[in-house]
């Protein structure tokens, strides 16, 4: 594309924007259109941009129709899901339905939209709409607040304040690690 002509106004805004433009793929257009208006060879240009020759061409003819304005269009073909139609649909189901996993929650869609993707998928579209995994934790099966309040007050303070005096040991042992060997001798820490 020899033949392109650029206004002194045209090389101030190319020069311009191909530092400050937003979008990185459009500072790439303005970097080589301003080294085309720079009279540097095609050869040189591709290899300074690193881009191919037909990327160039493609670059001065977006140019040539439609000048400056034309190079800051961002045209990429981004597939929608399909899954995105659904959206708020399933957003009121999960939260009204709360999955435990992301196969559950694929299974949920699945059985909502008729629509099936693997986990992975799954997992991107829910975040994508703005879920995210939390993590919970579980209760003991038979918990009892009022049990557990009466323990610390009948039981293991007095324990405690022995410990304090000197006159017992009290060793803390982490429930996730515990072993039912304690009256051998050993603890598992």
């Amino acid at each position: 594309m020899s033949g392109l002509k650029f206004s002194e106004e045209d090389r101030k805004i190319l020069n311009y924007e191909r530092f400050h433009h937003p979008h990185p793929r459009v500072q790439l257009k303005m970097e080589v259109l301003w080294l085309k208006s720079q009279n540097l060879p095609v050869k040189l240009i591709c290899k300074l941009a690193n881009i191919s020759p037909n990327t160039s061409r493609t670059y001065c003819k977006q140019y040539q129709s439609g000048g400056v304005e034309r190079l800051k269009e961002i045209n990429f073909n981004q597939p929608k899901s399909e899954l995105e139609s659904h959206q708020m649909a399933i957003r009121q189901y999960l939260e009204l339905n709360p999955p435990a996993n992301v196969n559950q929650a694929a299974q949920q869609i699945e059985k909502l939209t008729g629509i099936k993707r693997s986990p992975s998928q799954i997992r991107k579209f829910l975040k994508s709409i703005g879920m995210r995994c939390l993590k919970v934790g579980a209760i003991p099966a038979k918990a009892d607040p009022d049990e557990q309040e009466e323990y610390k007050r009948d039981k293991l303070q007095p324990r405690l304040e022995e410990a304090k005096r000197g006159e017992r040991a009290v060793l803390f042992v982490d429930a996730a690690h515990f072993v039912m060997g304690a009256f051998l001798g050993m603890i598992w820490c």
